[in-house]
C-alpha cells in the first residue's frame, strides 16, 4: 500500500531524514515511533500530501485516502456543536436533498462504528477526553479511508481512555481492514496493539519487530523539538 525508497527531507541546510526506505502492508496496524525531532511529523505531513519530499520516492496507492486523528485538544465547555454537529463539519453544504439524506446514512454508519450514537446530542464541550477523540476519529473516517494515521492522538487521555480509543482502533483495523499507522511516545501502546514499528533513528528508519521495542525508543531529545 505505501512504499518510500531513499526518502529525503531537507527544509534549507537543515537535514530531517534521508534515505527512507519501508513499506507498509494493507491492513497493516503499524507504529512510528522515535524521539521528539527526529521527523515523524514531517513524514505524516509528506504522506499526507502536505509537504513535498526533498529527494526519493513515495508510492501510496492512487485508490487509497488517508483519514487523520489528531492529538487531544482541549475544547472550550461553551463550544456551540453537539458531536454529531461536529462530526458534520467534514462534509460539504449542499442544497441536493438525495445527497443530504445520503450523508445522513453516512453519519449514521460512521457513530454506529465509532459507538457514538446515544451520545449524538451531546454537546462536545461537555464530553470526556474519550469521547472527543472519538468525535476526532469520526469525522477522519467520513471519506472512507483506507489508511487511518493517528498522530498521537492518545496523548494526554488517562490510561483507561486512551485503552478505550485503542480498542475501538483496533476493531476498526480488523473489522474494515483500515491500515492504521500510530505515531506514538507510548510504550505501551505501542506493544499491546502493534506488531511491528519503524524506528527513526539516527535521520533514518528503521523496521522493529514488537518484541524487540525498547523504552529507550520512545526517549525525548532535551530540546523537545517538533518537527
Amino acid at each position: 500500500m505505501i512504499e518510500a525508497k531513499d526518502l529525503t527531507k531537507r527544509f534549507g541546510k537543515q537535514l530531517v531524514f534521508q534515505n527512507l526506505n519501508f513499506q507498509i502492508n494493507d491492513g497493516e496496524f503499524i507504529s512510528l515511533i522515535g524521539p521528539n525531532g527526529s521527523g515523524k511529523t514531517t513524514l505524516v505531513k509528506i504522506l499526507m500530501g502536505l509537504e513535498p519530499s526533498s529527494s526519493g520516492t513515495l508510492k501510496i496507492n492512487e485508490k487509497q485516502t488517508i483519514g487523520y486523528v489528531p492529538q487531544f485538544r482541549n475544547i472550550d465547555l461553551d463550544y456551540p456543536l453537539n458531536i454529531e454537529q461536529f462530526i458534520r463539519l467534514n462534509l460539504k453544504f449542499t442544497f441536493s436533498a438525495k445527497q443530504r439524506n445520503h450523508e445522513n446514512k453516512i453519519i449514521k454508519s460512521i457513530m454506529q462504528k465509532t459507538h457514538l450514537t446515544d451520545l449524538r446530542n451531546r454537546p462536545l464541550g461537555l464530553a470526556s477526553g474519550g469521547e472527543k477523540q472519538k468525535a476526532y476519529l469520526a469525522q477522519a473516517l467520513l471519506n472512507d479511508p483506507k489508511i487511518l494515521i493517528l498522530d498521537e492522538s492518545t496523548a494526554s487521555l488517562d490510561v483507561e481512555v486512551k485503552t478505550q480509543l485503542m480498542d475501538l482502533v483496533q476493531e476498526l483495523n480488523q473489522k474494515y481492514h483500515l491500515t492504521v499507522i500510530f505515531i506514538t511516545h507510548d510504550y505501551e501502546l505501542t506493544k499491546k496493539y502493534t506488531k511491528r514499528a519503524l524506528l527513526f533513528q539516527n535521520k533514518t528508519i528503521v523496521p522493529v519487530k514488537v518484541e524487540n521495542i525498547s523504552k529507550e525508543m520512545f526517549e525525548v531529545e532535551a530540546e523537545n523539538v517538533r518537527i
